[in-house]
């Protein structure tokens, strides 16, 4: 009898977000990674549609890290039937956890709101999911272990590498009759100031590439000089400095950076404050889990100490409304949502304002309309002209370049008998194929949403 597997590419497939890739065997149908689609309207949308394969029928997901792309969609997955287990690293768990609880409080507050100020289209304006949902989600964590290997059916096993993208991220090897099934997930910078350089995986019969930054490599910017003229820009002109950070990695990050500027002296004395409050609890992940990072324990709690960190609303009015020269440090990243857009919604018209974006714009989010020179955006149903100066660094970023990702390949012994690119933008996408044909000489796929593809083994 002839073995197959079905892909079925449910997101993060001709585009960045959202991913969900389901394989359908004889033994069991496994889903990796449960995400929300972000950035463009008719992307959002599609979190709102049921899943297109029955929940009830699927027997266990395994996530490659935390993020919200990667995690946002289990609470609607749980809502539509799901029930069996959901598997990760410890710190994945941990991050998942603040991220979809997170995530459902932004929701119910932002469809509160929008019924309060009526600028919704929708009578009622609903949450995608509620804090209970997220809660029945997160009752179906279960931890594994890096570098063991699973055995979940008859011919089916699976094990974490770790891949250097976040705290607790991993690609997922898959053992599935006798073929290596390989997810990259996120994968990480070699020279990453908090983690270490990613694993390399030895084998792939069926790999399965992220391509974010498939077709650029990334600038050899000087992010410390960036910071450090920007800082003291923001204090000649009295002004404020914004740097919308994601709360994962990110912030902790650039904290980590600003505390060895101040601590060498190259930046001048300046109130900081981090308004985070999902951030703010991922600095409890790195401390509760500091063998999975680079920096000493004590030499963590050493740079929690040079921060304002903020953990009420009342706080955020408090220190918009103070006229002293300052930095803030708010989530979203791309500006999508979070505390960044109420300190947005008041400066971002000042000349004096400087807005920092220190990651990754998708398509369709305010981040890259600002990135792109946007004359006004909108927030919270208003248009805000922007008079602010906005500056871009590229080279913080989490994902592994063009270069990096041609690098991680490099360990693979046997050659693959199919490369599915995923997780990227068409140009981005289409880039990587190129160069991973001339380079290796394989089969290169660029699969596109709900394609589904039958492999016989």
């Amino acid at each position: 009898m002839e073995n197959q597997v079905k892909i079925h590419f449910l997101g993060a497939a001709g585009t960045v977000t959202g991913s969900k890739f389901l394989l359908e065997t004889s033994e069991l149908n496994i889903l990796i990674d449960c995400g929300l689609f972000q950035g463009i309207k008719s992307l959002r949308e599609l979190n709102w549609k049921d899943f297109p394969f029955d929940p009830k029928k699927i027997d266990l997901i395994l996530l490659t890290h935390g993020h919200l792309d990667h995690t946002g969609y289990l609470p609607r997955l749980v809502k539509q039937g799901y029930k069996n287990p959901i598997l990760g690293t410890p710190p994945s768990l941990g991050i998942a956890e603040v991220i979809l609880n997170d995530s459902a409080k932004i929701q119910e507050e932002d469809a509160e709101r929008a019924n309060k100020e009526e600028y919704s289209k929708h009578e009622p304006a609903l949450p995608l999911y509620t804090t209970k949902d997220a809660e029945r989600a997160i009752g179906l964590f279960q931890s594994i272990n890096l570098d063991e290997w699973y055995q979940i059916s008859e011919n089916i096993k699976y094990s974490y590498q770790a891949n250097g993208h976040i705290l607790g991220s991993a690609f997922i090897e898959l053992d599935i009759f006798n073929k290596r099934f390989v997810f990259s997930g996120d994968i990480g910078r070699k020279k990453d100031l908090l983690l270490e350089p990613p694993k390399k995986p030895e084998k792939a019969d069926y790999l399965f590439l992220e391509s974010t930054y498939g077709d650029r490599l990334h600038p050899e910017d000087d992010s410390d000089e960036i910071f450090t003229e920007a800082i003291k820009d923001t204090i000649r002109n009295n002004g404020n400095l914004i740097i919308p950070s994601f709360a994962v990695e990110r912030l902790q990050g650039i904290m980590y950076r600003l505390y060895l500027l101040m601590k060498s002296n190259r930046i001048p004395e300046i109130t900081i404050y981090i308004d985070s409050p999902m951030g703010n609890k991922v600095l409890g992940l790195f401390e509760r889990f500091s063998k999975w990072h680079k920096v000493d324990a004590a030499e963590f709690r050493k740079m929690l100490s040079y921060f304002n960190i903020i953990t009420s609303y009342r706080d955020t009015w408090k220190t918009i409304d103070e006229k002293r020269t300052k930095v803030v440090i708010a989530g979203s990243g791309m500006v999508t949502g979070g505390r960044v857009l109420t300190y947005l919604r008041y400066l971002i018209d000042k000349p004096e304002t400087t807005v920092l974006l220190a990651g990754y714009q998708a398509e369709g989010t305010r981040g890259r309309q600002l990135e792109n020179g946007a004359a006004e955006i909108k927030i919270f149903g208003k248009y805000c002209p922007v008079k602010a100066k906005v500056l871009k660094i590229d080279s913080l970023s989490a994902h592994a370049d063009q270069q990096e990702l041609l690098d991680w390949l490099s360990e693979i012994k046997n050659v693959p008998e199919k490369v599915f690119l995923i997780h990227g933008e068409p140009t981005a996408l289409d880039s990587l194929r190129v160069k991973i044909k001339d380079f290796y000489n394989v089969e290169v796929n660029v699969p596109q949403l709900h394609d589904i593809v039958s492999l016989k083994l």
